[in-house]
Formats: C-alpha cells, structure tokens, sequence
C-alpha cells in the first residue's frame, strides 16, 4: 500500500515569541513495515536533523528572532505492508526490555495495577489473544472521548476518568503490558481512515515472544479503534510515553497564549509518487 500524507501544524502567539526551540520528530524512517519513498519538510528555517535516545529521526529547529507564528509542514509517500510480529533493526544495540520501565506519563496506580494483573494468566498462556483482550477490556473501560485530557494527562489519571484519546489509549495500554511484563512502547504516526485527520495517531507497539521456531517481534494495538496496526498505519517515533514521541515539543521565551491548529490527510497514492 502506499499512502500520501499530507501534515500542517501551525502555532499562533497573543504576543511576539523572542525565541523558541522545537523538536520536531516528524520524518519516518524505514522499518519492517514500511519504506519511505519521498519525504519532505517545509520548516520556517534551517533545522538540524540527528537520532534521539529511541533512534527515531528528530529536527531540532531554532528560531532566534522574534515571531508570532510557527508554520510546520510534512509531506511524502510511505509505502506499507501487513507483517507478522517482526523484531526491531535496532533489537540488538537497543534491547526491548528498556520498555518495562514506566515513565512519569505511564505509572500505574492501584486501580490500573489491579486492572493489568487480572489479565496475568490470559498473558502468560497466549500473549497475542491476551493482549488483544486487554485492548478490548480498555476500549470499553475508557471509550474515545475527545477534549476530556491534554498532553500532560498521566495513563492512570486517564484510566480513572474512564474515557480520553488516542495517546490515553497508548499510554494506559502501554502501563499494563508492561506491568504484565511485556515490553511495550507507544507509538506517534498516521492512519489511513475513511474521514480526514485533525492530528496525528497514537498507540502501542508490544514485543510478543516467541514459540518454538518462531521468533517474536513487535506488534502494534490500537485501542482507540480495537483494531492491530496493519498497512494502514505509518510510525513517525517510538518512546516511553507521549512526551518521547510527540511529532513536536518545544519551548519558547513569550508569547503569551498559544493556539494550535493541526490538519492531517492520509490517502492512498499511486504506485509512483507524484508531487
């Protein structure tokens, strides 16, 4: 499958920014599960490209002169496949169990511990069909609920309100696998949907073991739509939590209040990419 994306972040100010750095984890690489055919990045200047802690692909961008909005924009085709669980080309240098640790976004509570630990037997058995029954377990916990949390919204908090987004998905989903020890990393991208974006996707990626011959790999679930992530997904980043892998983070000196406006489209494109 290949899929166009088409991704415009706009950041507007009350008052004149004096200056501002943004991380921007907005360019996909190459995995298991999918290749990038063209990609490009309009920034407002010249940023930096380097590989974080996770090895995703991050732009740092400075601007040091004053400024009342930020114009982000991303566009390419990806080219995407449906796959087995597969292990990671960074497997070797980066080990999966540096998923079990939490992270301030992904610590449990009693609640969430209690929640996770009911599924140890089912986990223990058959990891896939345990999983996929815990992603079904939150989704009815917790159904898709927007403006009810932020970015700065910890999974248990999320889990306690009993709805939120995407990256409460990710992040509450992340917690239990974790707890129920299997290394599980959230995930920041794109779908491919029927309806057009007005942000980027969120779930999580967990390392299945493997049986017998077989070898394990990750696998993705997203709890938002009770669905694994096929070819249908793109990956922008991997991390702990939102926080290690939201498209952008930044900090600024003034501005006063700031307004977001962020569109996304997802699309498939034609065999050959055309711009």
């Amino acid at each position: 499958m290949h899929l166009a994306i088409h991704h415009e972040t706009v950041y507007r100010y009350a008052s004149p920014v004096k200056r501002s750095t943004q991380y921007l984890r907005l360019t996909p690489v190459d995995g298991a599960r999918q290749r990038v055919i063209s990609w490009h990045l309009s920034l407002p200047a010249h940023a930096s490209r380097c590989l974080d802690a996770y090895g995703n692909a991050m732009h740092v961008l400075a601007l040091d002169k004053p400024h009342s909005e930020i114009h982000l924009y991303a566009r390419g085709v990806i080219e995407t496949e449906d796959a087995p669980p597969q292990p990671d080309a960074q497997d070797g240098a980066f080990p999966p169990q540096v998923f079990l640790r939490d992270s301030p976004l992904t610590q449990a509570d009693a609640a969430l511990r209690d929640f996770a630990l009911a599924y140890t037997a089912r986990v223990s058995s058959d990891p896939l069909q345990g999983l996929h029954e815990l992603m079904t377990a939150l989704g009815q916990h917790m159904p898709y609920t927007p403006g009810t949390t932020d970015a700065a919204t910890p999974a248990a908090e999320a889990f306690a309100r009993r709805l939120g987004v995407c990256q409460d998905h990710a992040q509450v989903f992340a917690t239990c696998a974790r707890l129920l020890g299997i290394p599980t990393r959230y995930v920041s991208g794109y779908l491919a949907a029927d309806a057009e974006h007005v942000a980027s996707h969120a779930w999580a990626e967990a390392r299945l073991p493997g049986k017998g011959d077989v070898g394990g790999g990750w696998l993705g679930f997203d709890v938002s739509n009770q669905c694994l992530a096929d070819a249908r997904y793109v990956k922008l980043a991997i991390g702990l939590d939102y926080l290690d892998a939201c498209p952008v983070r930044g900090m600024r000196l003034g501005g006063g209040v700031e307004a977001l406006q962020a569109a996304v489209q997802v699309t498939l494109a034609a065999s050959q990419p055309q711009d």
